[in-house]
């Protein structure tokens, strides 16, 4: 019997998600504020950073399968991935936002749709 204080699981599989997809896009993209490092260097740091990615990630889709299946798991982590990286590329790397990368975002967001609808 869950403790009386135990979150839903979709609240705890998507917050899982959403921290280790911080920490995957700085293990992936965080480097590339620093391309005078040793490429060895941002390998080393990015597979660093990478763990506490992995140690958020696989809770996430224990917590998560089950009440979600694989399809719906990853449809949730990339729509996710791609928020977070958003928000990165534009406050991290100072990219801009374009707007064709709004309405394919959207389009992908709204393919979820089927992945979720029951038929």
């Amino acid at each position: 019997m869950p403790a009386p204080f135990a979150l839903p699981v979709p609240v705890v599989t998507v917050g899982l998600l959403l921290l280790s997809n911080v920490f995957m896009t700085f293990a992936w993209y965080g480097h590339l504020k620093f391309r005078a490092t040793p490429l060895m260097v941002a390998i080393m740091a990015s597979w660093g950073i990478a763990f506490f990615e992995y140690c958020l990630q696989v809770p996430a889709n224990r917590a998560g399968y089950g009440h979600f299946n694989a399809a719906e798991l990853k449809t949730i982590q990339e729509v996710i991935s791609l928020s977070v990286f958003m928000v990165f590329s534009v406050l991290y790397l100072g990219e801009p936002m374009k707007w064709n990368y709004l309405v394919g975002f959207g389009m992908i967001v709204a393919a979820t749709f089927f992945i979720f609808k029951e038929w």
